[in-house]
């Protein structure tokens, strides 16, 4: 059962959860993958409520929201094995089913073709309007320096090299899985 919710009454909770982790899947005809992501974004633009996400280049989830742009933001809500969000932040989509390994039980979404994920049960449906990759020449030398030092390969976990692509996203379905 689902509760639909008005997403910017629960604005506090999703953005503290996203400074510790909350989830971003993605599916394509060949798979349903999952990532931590602890960098995004919650507002309006053009008159609509926005979710942007921030995926690095060489990330499988980059080529996953390239063949379809949509995506679910899976949130923390209650208690929830911690161990989800760590296997999702250190292994790549590209050869592991984090889905399989982790046990995650997909939900059908409402308005997308993308699962909602009922271990984390809050979950934004959205839709990518607009991507835009990052200029690392515009940005600061200290945020270059901190977040993007060129020194690990960008095809590995914990890797800096690559700068962020910025997939702005309406928000067009909002729930709590009960």
């Amino acid at each position: 059962m689902r509760k639909e919710i008005d997403v910017f009454n629960y604005a506090n909770e999703i953005m503290n959860a996203v400074k510790t982790g909350v989830l971003l899947t993605t599916k394509t005809e060949e798979k349903v993958n999952t990532m931590t992501i602890s960098w995004g974004t919650l507002g309006i633009e053009w008159g609509r409520p926005i979710f942007t996400v921030f995926v690095r280049e060489g990330r499988f989830t980059r080529s996953q929201l390239d063949k379809k742009p949509e995506f679910t933001i899976n949130v923390p809500y209650g208690d929830f094995d911690r161990k989800i969000l760590g296997v999702s932040g250190a292994k790549s989509g590209r050869d592991t089913d984090k889905i399989k390994e982790l046990n995650l039980t997909l939900e059908t979404p409402d308005k997308i073709s993308v699962p909602a994920i009922k271990e984390l049960p809050l979950t934004l449906e959205c839709k990518v309007l607009y991507s835009h990759k990052q200029d690392g020449e515009r940005m600061p030398a200290s945020i270059n320096e901190k977040f993007y030092p060129q020194d690990v390969d960008s095809t590995f976990h914990g890797s800096n090299k690559d700068y962020h692509i910025a997939y702005f996203a309406e928000i067009v379905s909002a729930y709590i899985i009960e």
